[in-house]
This record gives structure tokens, sequence and C-alpha cells, in this order.
């Protein structure tokens, strides 16, 4: 926004400040009037009742374009007010109108202009002056238009602040704005990655068992039942788990939270894709328990490891491997050899390591993923494990 340029005003804005203008002149006008009587002339003249109304009903005029053309107009009226006392009140809402832009070089040209022809103008009504007058020919004028001027300057002073703390407001409710939206979008990310962690893994498991199914014509009778159990267990469990992110949407804010998991749900984890039918081995050693960030972003590599697993290499042997302690880092791998079946594999959504890698990043972790060569896959993640002495000082 350009802080030079004045508000457009209204009708009534314009009105009563022309009305005000009038006022002044009207005062001016009668004063000279009465002193003219009175002085060396006796007689005010033709010009007075003609000519003086006539010039200021232009500078009158002249002001409506006071904002579009601020300097012309100032200068202007301020001359052309020299030769019509009614048009005082025009000079004086012309000088402060100008001052309100506060240049002091347009606002030094146009008082200089109008103090100058002020003394051209005095002889236009003669009054009965002392001696040595002509310093206060000289100083009335400018004082008047000090005055003007120190008006002018307030106002646009008192503008420059208003204009100051809208836009001061506006750039707060925009950053507010931007805040919120920004909260919001934070927010749904964290619930796509709660129901893609929640549901991903169960829905795999139960789409695994599902294609055994209908897939293998040899199985046995208990091995069906087996696999329906499954099934039915594994949608039972989904359905319980999207009602528990479903209650979290929908609760208190002020109420906590459901527990998170840690890492001590590894081998609950690994029990149920065992009972699914997945062929997984949990080794490795990790001494302590991680902080609680760590170990719910471990769980979550080894819950998407599983998960990928079911979806791609339902067959395959998957070998998760947990080593790490305090003062050092956790390391978690999920490794699965190569697919042997052909079977129609369930659409993948795409953000599921998407997400893990945003959690890890934000465990202050690194995850990686490839292909191996013996066309099988590994998932890897290093997330830190300060010791409990670092996280005392921190």
């Amino acid at each position: 926004m350009n802080m030079d340029v004045a508000p457009r005003l209204g009708w009534w804005q314009q009105i009563w400040r022309l009305t005000a203008a009038a006022a002044l002149g009207l005062l001016a006008w009668v004063t000279t009037g009465v002193a003219v009587s009175k002085g060396p002339a006796g007689d005010v003249g033709s010009w007075f009742f003609i000519g003086d109304p006539l010039v200021a009903g232009a500078c009158l005029t002249a002001l409506l374009w006071r904002r579009r053309f601020p300097l012309a107009v100032a200068l202007t009226v301020s001359v052309a007010s020299t030769t019509s006392a009614l048009a005082t009140g025009a000079a004086l809402v012309a000088l402060g109108s100008i001052s309100t832009r506060r240049r002091p070089v347009e606002i030094g040209v146009v008082v200089l202009a109008y103090v100058t022809a002020t003394q051209f103008a005095v002889q236009l009504y003669p009054v009965e002056t002392p001696p040595g007058s002509f310093w206060f020919q000289l100083v009335s004028p400018a004082l008047t238009a000090g005055i003007a001027v120190a008006m002018g300057m307030a106002v646009g002073a008192r503008r420059v602040e208003v204009r100051s703390l809208r836009e001061r407001a506006e750039s707060a409710e925009r950053e507010q704005s931007a805040r919120a939206a920004q909260a919001r979008a934070l927010e749904r990310n964290r619930i796509a990655r709660e129901m893609h962690d929640v549901l991903a893994h169960r829905i795999s498991l139960v789409a695994m068992q599902a294609g055994v199914l209908d897939h293998r014509r040899d199985l046995k009778a208990e091995e069906n039942r087996v696999l329906v159990r499954g099934i039915a267990e594994g949608s039972h469990l989904a359905l319980e788990e999207l009602r528990d992110v479903l209650g979290v949407l929908r609760a208190d804010p002020g109420l906590p939270e459901p527990p998170q998991p840690s890492l001590d749900g590894v081998p609950d984890l690994v029990a149920d894709a065992r009972a699914s039918g997945l062929d997984v081995t949990l080794a490795g050693t990790v001494t302590g328990t991680p902080p609680d960030l760590v170990g719910r972003t471990g769980y979550r590599v080894v819950q998407e490891g599983l998960t990928n697993a079911a979806k791609h290499a339902p067959d395959a042997g998957i070998r998760i491997t947990l080593e790490g302690a305090a003062g050092d880092s956790l390391r978690v791998s999920v490794r699965n050899s190569p697919s042997t079946t052909t079977a129609a594999k369930p659409p993948a959504s795409g953000f599921g390591l998407l997400g893990l890698g945003e959690r890890v990043d934000l465990a202050g972790g690194e995850l990686r993923h490839h292909p191996t060569p013996d066309d099988g896959y590994l998932l890897t993640a290093q997330l830190p494990w300060p010791s409990p002495t670092h996280e005392k000082r921190a």
C-alpha cells in the first residue's frame, strides 16, 4: 500500500470540509469588509461583492480535486485566495491538505507562494495600518500558514499511524489464518499416518489370509477354519482400532489420548504376524528401555515392514533385527526374502513409507529401504538414543 496516497473521501466528508472552509472564509470576508469600510477608502467597492465571491467559489470547487492533484490545487488555491477574503478558508484547507503528505519541499513551495502572493494583494482592500506594519503584513500570513501546516502534518501523522495499525492487524490476521491452516494440515497428516499405521497392517494380514483361501485348493478343513478365524479376528481388531482412532478425533481436546505403542509391543506384533501365516523371525538385543518417541518410531518401522511384506511377499521369510543401547542408537531392520508366488496383491497406498520417513525424521533418525540383490527387500532405520545423563541436561 502506498503510504502517500490519501484515502478517498465520501460525499459527507467532502461537504463538511467545504462547509468549514466556507465558514472560515465568511468570517474573514465580513471582518475585511468592516475594516475596509472604516479605512481610508470608506467603501469596499464592487469587487468585494462580485469578484471576491466568484474567486472564493472557484477555490472551493478546486478543493474537490485536491487529493488527485494535491500540489497543483494547493498552489492555485493558495495564490488565488490572496485576491479574495472569502477564499481564506479554502486556502487554509488547501495548506492543511498538502501538509498531510508530510513532504517538506512541497509544503515549503506552497507556503512561500502563499506568503509572497499576500504581499502583492495587500492593496486590494486598503485598511488603516500603523507605521511599521510591513512586518505585521509579512508575519501574519506566515503564522496563519504555519498553523494550517502544523494541523495538516498532525492529521497526516495520525493517518499514517492508523494505516500502520490497520496493516499490522491485517498482517496478524493473515499470519493467524496461515498458522491455523498449517495446524489443520499437520493434524490431517497426523490423522492420515495414524489411520495408515492402524489399519494397513491389519488389513494386509486379512488380505493375505483371504488370498491363501482363494488360491490354495489343497488346504485341509482345519487349516481353512484357522484362516477363516484369523480373517474374522483380524477384521474385528481392525474395526476396534479404527473406532479408537475415530474416538480420539471426536473426543474432547482436553482428554488424554490413548496409550501409544512402544518397542515392548514388537513381540506381540510378531506373534500376530505369525498367527496370520507369515514366517517371521525376531532377533537382536536391546539393552534398556528407549525414550517414548524412539520406541514408538521403532515399533512403527517394524509394523510398516511387516505390512509391506504381507502385501508384496506373503510367502517370504521375514527377519526382524532390533539392536541398540542408551548413549548409542536404536537400529531396526526388517528384511524379507524374495517372493515365489504370483498371487494378486492388494493395491498400495503409496503413503506408508512416506509417512514412516516423516516419523523417523521427526525422531532425528535416518530411514533407508531398497531391494536386495536376491530380489528381496530391506527396510532399515537408525534412531538416536541419548544417554539418560544427556536427557537430563537437555
